[in-house]
Parts: structure tokens; sequence; C-alpha cells
């Protein structure tokens, strides 16, 4: 048996057998073809204007010309969903030559609210608060569990958010926030 004394003898071999290694495999790689993706179509998007039933009393702030009336708008028939069909010719609107498409603007009006609307909302806020804060001060936190705990702290969160936008003046988001606290103080008080 022949011995190797030299260490790059020895190491040469071990570079030989692990490149060796390498190049013997059980199977060849073949790339394997996958048919092309379908994507769906894209369902239709109706989008309405909104126009409050009931526009709030007051003088308006400014005089703004009457909206034009849309053309009607079409609804797009997606077809059967249940295997790969060719996707349907979208249906356009009707087109008057004659008639220019209009344009429209968003609205640059501000609502305000007049000062006795203002007061009526912020009493109604507080009261929000104050019941949520009644609702939460009937709750013994030390037996809620962890969800209702964090709910618990959630309702008070809502509470500080509710009277930091009271401040600012910030009515809409106050009242948001307000009713928020009061859900959540009621549905912990009621258990």
């Amino acid at each position: 048996m022949y011995c190797f004394r030299r260490p790059e003898q020895i190491g040469v071999l071990l570079v030989l057998a692990v490149a060796a290694s390498g190049c013997f495999r059980t199977q060849a790689q073949v790339p394997v073809e996958m048919p092309p993706l379908t994507v769906p179509v894209a369902p239709p998007r109706l989008v309405e204007p909104s126009v409050p039933d009931n526009p709030p009393p007051g003088p308006e702030l400014l005089d703004e010309p009457a909206d034009q009336p849309l053309p009607p708008q079409t609804e797009v028939d997606p077809g059967p969903r249940n295997g790969p069909t060719s996707p349907p010719a979208p249906v356009a609107p009707p087109v008057d030559a004659a008639a220019p498409a209009p344009v429209r603007t968003p609205s640059t009006t501000l609502k305000t609210v007049s000062p006795q609307e203002e007061g009526r909302m912020e009493r109604a806020i507080r009261a929000l608060a104050r019941r949520a804060q009644a609702d939460l001060n009937r709750v013994d936190y030390e037996s809620l569990g962890r969800d209702a705990r964090a709910n618990y702290d959630q309702a008070k969160r809502f509470i500080t958010q509710a009277e930091e936008a009271l401040k600012a003046k910030n009515l809409v988001f106050a009242e948001t926030v307000a009713d928020k606290a009061a859900t959540l103080a009621g549905q912990l008080a009621g258990r």
C-alpha cells in the first residue's frame, strides 16, 4: 500500500474527490414547462357620487353651478367564472359626438357648522365620553382576561383621543373615537 507522506498530496486528493462527487447525478435537470397563467378579468367598478339626502340647513358659502348629469353607466358581465374563458369585450357607453364629455371637478366648498350645532355636537361627544368612562369605572380590571384588558386599555385611549380632538375642534374624529370608546366600555360593563 502506498502511503501519503506529504500533506499536499492528501489535500489534492481531497479536492479531486469532492470535485468528482459533484459530477455524478442520479437524474438530469430538465426545465419543466408550465402552462401560462390565465389572468381573470377585473370586476367592473361602479362609483356613484355621494350626495347627502338632506343637506344641512344654513347659508351656503359659495354658489356653485349645478352639476351636469353624468352619462348612464353600463355594467360589464364578466361571464361564468368556471374554467378559462376569453375575456369579454367591454361595453362602452354610447357617446354623443355633438356633446363634449362633462368634466367634474371636486368641490372646494367647506362645510361649516353653526356655533349652536357645534355646541350641541360637543355636548353629545362629552356625554358619550362620560358614559364610556362610567362604564369603565364599573369594570374590575383585575378580573379581566388578556383580550378584555386590551379592550379596556383601548377604550381608555379612545376617551383620551376624543378629549384631545375636542380641544382641537375636530368634532368628526372626536365623535368617532368617543362612539368607539362607548361601544367597547358598554361591552366590557355588560359582562
